[in-house]
């Protein structure tokens, strides 16, 4: 990787042209949509959010820049929403240069991390990988013809350290755990396979850090201030990290700060 800076000087590569955000109505997702919105390099801004309920900031967004943002309904849990937004896509753009998946799961109305074995249920498991493993596949599945051409493009997916193997010295998590190093092999897979059919494709997984979100809340206490960082930090340094690619750093996983985790 280059060498990081701030993400609007950073000694890297501009952002610019087309850019897709999946999960996009909350968090870190409506977080790259703000930042994005003010950058004079992007041309089209494509996001994505499950329900229009909890999408009223992002599609006020859009209201309000109609010509540069479109947002649209895809739950990527439902191949065939993927397969209509990215036909939505193609008949305004032909392609993109940057994506970004920030759809992820770690408790909900009825599921919550395990703490032990005895927690564990398989149905709660299915979930977990559903939203947090196979989205982002079947997402690489259907995007591929837009990423496919001659200049730079990204596909990144939000992942975070507790899906280290290598890193795990706590235990606990199980189904977010497992869901989120499934998903790192899925994307270094996808990564090998991009390398040959689009080769300027670069494939990474990122650990935001600990952001203050809804998905962090309840884990909060034991966090130090300093490490919980506000949702506009995490995206100015994951868009540093993600400027700062070259196309031998696809496959691998990503801290905040730049620096290669463990599988």
């Amino acid at each position: 990787m280059a060498e990081m800076g701030n993400a609007e000087a950073v000694n890297g590569h501009a952002l610019n042209g087309n850019v897709l955000i999946v999960g996009a109505s909350r968090g870190i997702g409506l977080g790259f949509v703000n930042w994005l919105l003010q950058t004079q390099g992007i041309t089209k801004l494509y996001a994505t959010y499950r329900s229009p309920a909890s999408a009223a900031g992002l599609l006020a967004l859009e209201q309000g820049q109609p010509d540069r943002l479109h947002c649209m309904p895809m739950d990527i849990t439902d191949e065939a929403q993927i397969i209509q937004g990215v036909q939505q896509i193609r008949e305004q753009s032909d392609r993109l240069q940057l994506v970004i998946n920030c759809v992820g799961v770690l408790h909900d109305q009825d599921l919550q991390p395990e703490k032990s074995l005895r927690q564990i249920d398989a149905d709660r498991l299915l979930r977990y990988f559903q939203i947090n493993s196979i989205g982002s596949v079947l997402l690489a599945k259907h995007l591929l013809p837009l990423l496919k051409h001659p200049d730079r493009s990204i596909f990144a997916s939000i992942s975070a350290k507790v899906g280290s193997i290598g890193d795990n010295h706590l235990g606990g998590w199980y189904g977010y755990r497992a869901s989120k190093a499934a998903l790192n092999m899925l994307m270094r897979t996808v990564a090998i396979e991009y390398g040959r059919s689009s080769p300027k494709t670069i494939v990474v997984t990122l650990h935001p850090g600990t952001t203050d979100t809804d998905l962090s809340k309840p884990f909060q206490r034991n966090v130090p201030p300093e490490k919980l960082f506000p949702v506009d930090r995490t995206v100015t340094q994951l868009l540093t990290v993600l400027q700062s690619l070259t196309l031998r750093d696809s496959g691998q996983f990503f801290s905040w700060d730049g620096r290669q985790l463990p599988w």
